[in-house]
């Protein structure tokens, strides 16, 4: 398993309950403190009636947006966090990934949600406006490009969870994309940017995440 976005995936497999006790436990602080409520907001904002969330992990943004009355679905390629998010409830998961979402079955959505999940070189976001209802939304949440240090070029890294708590068996490889190459991203899968957030820290005044809307 040497290609990086193959060890990617198994990644999420053998990290599934050390994530699900991170996020669960409030282990990390900048969702805690800034990137959960951000992504809940936007979304809402958006008054989505059915909303898809692309690489849901153990489901906390089906359940969130659910209780505030947005029908939820979810798909993540891990099975173990898929049957996790399964057991809590309040949304509808299934095992999928990117590449499988237009034959999945899963009908037509007026908002995707991507929560730091887009963690691939290779996004299939032009064939996932099959997805969309008329005037559909795709919202992205991910690490701020300025903060994720040097070097400043798109390219593979890897995380180790340091911080997050234990339960993570193995590091695991992620693409970085600076601001740049995230807006001609969306440009050349035909999306238009309609807004661009970066939420701050409360504490060092430094944004916590980018957030992408388009259309």
């Amino acid at each position: 398993m040497s290609q990086p976005a193959e060890r990617l995936a198994h990644s999420w497999q053998l990290n599934a309950e050390g994530w699900t006790r991170a996020v669960r436990e409030g282990r990390i602080e900048s969702r805690r403190l800034v990137t959960d409520a951000a992504i809940i907001e936007a979304a809402l904002a958006l008054r989505p009636r059915r909303a898809l969330d692309i690489g849901c992990g153990e489901g906390w943004l089906c359940r969130a947006l659910a209780e505030r009355g947005v029908a939820m679905s979810g798909v993540d390629a891990s099975p173990a966090l898929v049957a996790t998010a399964h057991a809590a409830g309040g949304a509808d998961y299934r095992v999928c990934s990117h590449a499988g979402l237009t034959g999945a079955g899963l009908g037509r959505f007026d908002l995707l949600l991507c929560n730091f999940a887009l963690l691939d070189e290779h996004l299939p976001l032009r064939d996932w406006r099959e997805l969309f209802e008329p005037g559909g939304r795709l919202l992205i949440q991910t690490l701020h490009p300025r903060m994720a240090g040097d070097p400043y070029m798109d390219g593979w890294r890897l995380e180790r969870f340091e911080g997050f708590g234990a339960g993570f068996v193995e590091p695991m490889p992620w693409y970085f994309r600076t601001l740049e190459s995230w807006l001609d991203l969306l440009a050349d899968a035909g999306w238009t940017l309609e807004k661009q957030v970066e939420p701050p820290h409360p504490q060092t005044g430094k944004p916590a995440s980018l957030l992408l809307q388009a259309v």
